[in-house]
């Protein structure tokens, strides 16, 4: 004798075994349901309609019965009904059964026809059966589908809870959502106890055997079912409704996670583990607009390409932008070994998966060159040049970080401005087609010397275009791009990790940002464009209150944060006041009168005053001498870069930039 136990652990097994059944043996099963399930409602249309059971009375009419049932399988295959999750069937799914029905019923009319038309005095259907067929029909295939997934649900879902288990809400009650509970429930690591979903129509109603509810009652999961996560299933969302759903749930100690693609999950590619903790990239309130393949292109396919600082975070992310556009060379030039060994690989490691899944052949290989060095030695950058021919530059070399520059001014200098100026003469010399250089937000009116040598990189540019050379020069300026190396972001984390405090400069401190892959794409982009001389500026979209992002990304995590209000909090939040040369919001422009419109959306062209070549000249030789001198003298340079430089002002260092510096770290940084 079985117990009742006994009877649900082998019911268990057998839904468990089902479930793990391949998708072709799973279509078998249905078909088979589908054929006998509307031979049956055949039978009784005629049945009813004679009020007698019914059998045929010859072998003609046998085909004719037969005929029906074959009819509706074959438009269910084509309406894409055994594509479907049984489970999951949903309106949309009820909906294709009851048109496939409707279709199959006229398929089998003209049948019926055809056979009356034979003349044959036995062959005899009454017209309701016609209709009664198909309301029979669509009733026993969707209750088999409805009970089906009663099964199946009821015995996934009711397994004994387990106490690891993870406790989660799924936010997004739509197909995603209900795929994502799939994926949850076959893991068996998490637990999902609802949904959450702001469409008004949806709250309060049973989606796959769990109720929807609104955001408004997620504290008291919290509170009360120790909700500890909230998977994110919007992947069809725009980032603005994203971003505002990720604030809503930042007023919750909740970790929130999202899934990247959720169509994989469907075919097995993804499982529960692939969910990944929201990205900073989420918090941007703009969507990229996608990139103009013809602009990418223009300036690098076929080309010799060389990227300056190829193994920064911008460098390295055009570096592999540049390989997806088919250019015939690309020359790494980076100061790093380390940087260099890393992005050398990587580029070359991306070249042999494409070479196994594309099959690029070997007169369409690009050559991959590394060249360690400086962008300050003109005799390794004119033979570098010409001996590999190069015919695009992107200048993305540079010290970035503005309390390291602010402490070694001489060293920012000689790396950024006359970097910059050896990079020009010796393009000018080469015959390069086009120079781009990457530039700052920071060089817009700087209070650091960092944004002052980009500034005077700008106007080497912006001189050597307007001497009239071949070589066209141009110059992309933009902010902050999120979690490159150094980043503020990266900084928070770790605090985060570590247990806080998370610094903060200001409360009041703003930046602009952009995501690394958008930031490099535009780039390209912008300098495809390029005439010589222009100063290129991306659009940033609206800048992000640092104080916001440290307690977003502290509540995303699942923590509290420590304050007076909150004592027993996890994270505290501390304000160390503004280093020098740091501004409470950066400027992308010095002069919006003089902006027009390009032919991308997100790049904006603009028209800015700058320096004789005469005038340019003396002034760099004037701070190249003063930067000569043992220590450099650094009241020298300051008063010859607020006179070069428009709207420079220096803030004095009264005392170490590096002071305290354990606690505290800038989130003002043109990270590139």
């Amino acid at each position: 004798m079985f117990t009742d136990l006994d009877l649900d652990a082998r019911i268990s097994d057998a839904r468990s075994w089902l479930i793990g059944r391949t998708r072709t043996f799973k279509r078998v099963i249905l078909i088979f349901n589908d054929l006998v399930l509307l031979s049956l409602a055949v039978w009784l249309a005629f049945s009813l309609r004679l009020t007698e059971p019914y059998w045929p009375a010859n072998a003609t009419l046998w085909l004719v019965l037969i005929s029906a049932p074959v009819a509706g399988v074959v438009v269910f295959h084509f309406l894409g009904l055994y594509r479907l999750v049984t489970r999951f069937l949903g309106y949309r799914g009820a909906a294709r059964i009851f048109v496939g029905i409707g279709l199959s019923t006229l398929m089998w009319a003209v049948v019926v026809l055809m056979a009356i038309g034979t003349g044959d005095p036995s062959i005899w259907v009454p017209r309701s059966v016609i209709f009664i067929y198909p309301a029979i029909g669509g009733l026993v295939v969707w209750a088999s589908r409805e009970f089906a997934a009663l099964l199946l649900v009821t015995g996934v879902s009711s397994q004994p809870p387990q106490p690891d288990r993870t406790r989660v809400l799924i936010y997004g009650a739509g197909t995603e959502g209900v795929q994502l509970l799939e994926a949850l429930r076959r893991s068996r690591d998490h637990e999902a106890i609802g949904f959450i979903d702001d469409t008004p129509s949806l709250i309060g109603q049973q989606v796959a055997g769990l109720k929807v509810y609104r955001v408004g009652k997620l504290a008291r999961f919290v509170e009360r079912d120790a909700v500890k996560e909230v998977l994110l299933a919007l992947p069809r969302r725009q980032r603005g409704e994203r971003q505002e759903i990720i604030r809503r749930l930042a007023q919750h100690s909740v970790r929130v996670k999202t899934m990247p693609a959720m169509e994989d999950i469907a075919s097995g590619r993804v499982s529960v583990t692939d969910l990944r903790p929201i990205d900073v990239d989420d918090l941007l309130a703009r969507d990229p607009v996608p990139p103009n393949a013809e602009l990418l292109a223009r300036s690098i396919r076929g080309k010799s390409v060389m990227v300056t600082g190829a193994g920064g975070t911008i460098g390295s992310e055009l570096s592999r932008q540049i390989l997806r556009q088919g250019p015939a060379r690309l020359v790494l030039l980076e100061l790093s070994e380390a940087a260099l060994y890393e992005v050398e690989t990587e580029i070359r490691d991306t070249l042999g998966r494409l070479d196994a899944t594309e099959g690029v052949g070997a007169a369409a290989r690009p050559d991959i060159v590394g060249v360690l060095g400086s962008v300050a030695d003109a005799r390794l950058i004119e033979a570098t040049m010409r001996t590999h021919g190069v015919e695009t530059i992107y200048h993305a070399a540079a010290y970035k970080h503005v309390p390291i520059v602010e402490a070694n001014p001489v060293a920012g200098l000689r790396n950024n401005t006359f970097g910059t100026l050896v990079l020009a003469r010796m393009a000018l010399r080469a015959g390069v087609e086009r120079v781009v250089l990457v530039s700052t937000d920071k060089a817009v009116r700087p209070t650091n010397v960092m944004g002052a040598s980009k500034r005077l990189a700008e106007l080497v540019f912006q001189a050597a275009a307007a001497a009239g050379a071949k070589t066209v020069f141009t110059m992309v300026r933009f902010g902050n791009v999120l979690d490159s190396s150094g980043s503020v972001v990266r900084r928070f984390r770790r605090q985060i990790q570590d247990g806080g405090p998370v610094t903060v400069t200001h409360r009041d401190v703003i930046r602009y940002f952009m995501s690394i892959p958008e930031a490099a794409t535009l780039v390209i982009q912008a300098g495809a464009m390029a005439k010589g001389g222009e100063v290129f500026v991306l659009d940033m979209g609206e800048p992000v209150r640092i104080d916001d992002l440290a307690r977003t990304m502290i509540r995303m995590v699942g923590l509290d944060i420590r304050d007076e209000a909150n004592p027993l909090g996890d994270i505290a939040i501390r304000y160390v006041g503004l280093r020098p040369g740091e501004k409470l919001f950066e400027e992308l422009l010095l002069d919006e009168g003089h902006t027009t419109a390009t032919e991308h959306p997100r790049i904006r062209q603009n028209k800015e005053p700058f320096l004789p070549v005469s005038v340019l000249e003396r002034e760099l030789a004037q701070l190249e001498a003063a930067m000569q001198l043992e220590t450099g003298s650094l009241e020298a340079i300051k008063e010859i870069l607020a006179r070069t430089v428009e709207g420079y002002k220096s803030t004095p260092v009264e005392k170490d930039p590096f002071e305290a510096a354990a606690t505290w770290t800038p989130p003002g940084r043109t990270l590139h």
